[in-house]
């Protein structure tokens, strides 16, 4: 079946650096988009970032401009979240999400997400 997997969740100190993984399998067809969400605590869910699968190209939101960047490795399957400078308001369960079919750029809606990955970024 589908699966989108994130890793690399954890607890950092403001001004700290993580990385995020999501490793995608059981897609029946290829890959077009992949994109990172966020959802903090009893908030609503916001975008982060997105990548197209072919080209590599890739659109931020406002809030991690500069600070966060996207990535994937075509021959693993598998996209990238490196996030510098972090701080206390990044602080969220991260969720990757795919399309396999063409959409807008940046795509508005995912067919498929991950379980999501806890990021706890202390003061």
């Amino acid at each position: 079946q589908v699966q989108l997997v994130e890793s690399g969740g954890g607890l950092v100190q403001a001004g700290g650096s993580l990385r995020l993984s999501c490793a995608a399998s059981g897609l029946p067809f290829t890959i077009r988009t992949m994109g990172w969400f966020r959802q903090p605590p009893g908030k609503e869910r916001e975008f982060v970032a997105a990548i197209t699968w072919s080209a590599s190209i890739t659109y931020y939101g406002d809030s991690v401009k500069g600070r966060f960047t996207i990535s994937r490795d075509k021959a693993k399957n598998t996209m990238y979240l490196q996030m510098n400078s972090l701080k206390p308001e990044d602080t969220a369960v991260y969720y990757c999400a795919a399309n396999t079919r063409h959409s807008t750029w940046p795509p508005r809606t995912y067919e498929y997400w991950g379980q999501g990955t806890q990021v706890t970024v202390s003061s």
